[in-house]
């Protein structure tokens, strides 16, 4: 079993939490242009020095809520019955992220959009990003004893299962009052456990 963080990890990770969703409201409100680190440290309640204890900058920070979103995958999955067959537990934590009360879906958008609107801190996201598929590319490769340098399976079922969530919330922002992000996001498993059929092919029972 894990062992569980003290209370001083938690407290920490609670101050990097708080510092990340203050850069992004403020980014939000005044553009990121014009937001100091001064200013993330005083929304958060917290010293400017207290700010660069955890980041180095502001576009560090502004990633911090993308970053903390997608390592929620990891712990979900790590936490799955080990005999469990990957697509049900990969499924189970797909469903469990679009899910969760505590996730504002439109507000992750938000910060993908923020983010993609300044080039350096796209540069910084791709960086992330990398560093992120391998935790949980890794954690695809133990439970499916595979090996992520050398065999296709673990890296091809984490970015399958990327774009099939980015492309069922995707779906989902563009038409809010249609299917659920939980709807879509079984539609868009079920879809890639079948192959992803033509839809202009007829249906076989």
């Amino acid at each position: 079993m894990p062992e569980q963080p003290g209370l001083r990890d938690l407290k920490k990770a609670a101050t990097r939490d708080a510092l990340g969703l203050a850069a992004v409201r403020l980014a939000k409100v005044r553009g990121l242009h014009a937001v100091t680190a001064d200013a993330i440290a005083a929304e958060a309640g917290v010293s400017t020095r207290t700010f660069h204890n955890y980041f180095a900058n502001k576009e560090e920070a502004i990633l911090q809520h993308l970053e903390s979103s997608a390592l929620v995958w990891f712990d979900i999955l790590r936490a799955r019955p080990a005999g469990e067959p990957i697509w049900t537990s990969l499924r189970h934590v797909a469903i469990s992220v679009v899910t969760d009360p505590q996730r504002d879906l439109a507000e992750t958008f938000a910060v993908a959009r923020l983010v993609e609107a300044h080039p350096n801190v796209v540069a910084r996201k791709l960086e992330l990003h990398q560093s992120i598929s391998r935790v949980l590319g890794e954690a695809i490769a133990e439970r499916t004893g595979t090996d992520l340098d050398r065999d296709m399976y673990p890296n091809l079922l984490q970015m399958a299962v990327g774009g099939a969530v980015a492309a069922a919330l995707n779906v989902w922002i563009n038409n809010p009052t249609g299917a659920t992000p939980e709807q879509l996001v079984e539609d868009a498993f079920d879809q890639l456990q079948a192959g992803i059929p033509d839809p202009r092919e007829p249906k076989t029972n």
